[in-house]
């Protein structure tokens, strides 16, 4: 039996080289995903209407924003990497920690980092910590979005093996046609994610601060479980219990703290609204 798969299409990694320096796809995809959230971040900042007179973040703090949330991201990307996805490899070679030009993030550490930098720049801004973090996960799937399609151009993180149509043999990924997992990713984690955020915050969700950080909890961790059924689990790892993968194990804390934050807005307003 024959399965057709479509060529993979495959891209420099490298964008731009000029001598040593070189720029990347997924560097670029972490810069534009930053600067294009925080101009999204801007508006809905600006727009008065959606916040019904609460406290909400000005261009300032947004601006602070902006590198609070790159540290954050980063710091957190590597810890979360190293500790849940290769720690073994790490405690031999501790030298490689901080090279991280070679790879390996984790979108789950990257989020804690990211909030741990929201709430210090929360309090020392005294901003409402909810007001800010609903900011911020309304304007992640941007980023999201870009770091798929940038795993995608890498030819990393791939999928399962598959026989579907759309099948595609990466070149790194042996001779089987795989699922393109990363572009499953980027579509649920990313695209669909943002336009449910959008609507929602459309709807008003920034007048009850809490809400838009739990759906974008409930909706990521959903959205990243589903993908892990199409996604080849890291090698190094494997398959945990019961067929489960790290990606799985990691999003449910994530899915019930976005219950627990849609409770704490609903409950919120049932308060404001009896005073």
């Amino acid at each position: 039996m024959i399965t057709l798969a479509i060529p993979f299409p495959v891209i420099d990694p490298v964008l731009v080289q000029v001598g040593p320096f070189a720029i990347r796809w997924y560097a670029l995809a972490y810069v534009v995903g930053l600067i294009g959230g925080w101009l999204y971040a801007r508006r809905l900042a600006a727009t008065e209407a959606l916040w019904g007179g609460r406290v909400r973040p000005t261009a300032e703090h947004l601006d602070d924003l902006l590198v609070y949330a790159a540290l954050g991201v980063v710091i957190g990307g590597r810890t979360g990497y190293v500790l849940f996805y290769n720690l073994p490899f790490f405690l031999a070679n501790p030298g490689e920690i901080l090279a991280v030009w070679k790879g390996g993030m984790s979108f789950h550490g990257g989020l804690f980092g990211c909030a741990l930098a929201l709430v210090v720049l929360a309090r020392r801004r005294g901003l409402p910590v909810l007001s800010l973090a609903d900011v911020a996960a309304a304007v992640a799937p941007i980023g999201l979005l870009l770091g798929r399609i940038a795993n995608f151009i890498n030819g990393e993180l791939w999928g399962r093996a598959a026989d579907v149509p759309w099948a595609m043999v990466f070149p790194n990924g042996g001779p089987v046609p795989r699922h393109p997992s990363q572009l499953y990713e980027a579509a649920l984690e990313g695209l669909v994610l943002f336009v449910v955020l959008a609507l929602a915050i459309r709807g008003g969700a920034l007048r009850r601060p809490g809400l838009v950080s739990g759906l974008f909890g409930i909706g990521y961790g959903l959205a990243r479980i589903a993908c892990e059924f199409f996604r080849e689990p890291d090698a190094q790892l494997g398959y945990l219990f019961g067929g489960a993968t790290m990606g799985m194990l990691l999003s449910l804390p994530l899915i019930a703290a976005g219950l627990v934050l849609v409770a704490y807005s609903r409950r919120a307003r049932r308060e404001s609204a009896g005073t």
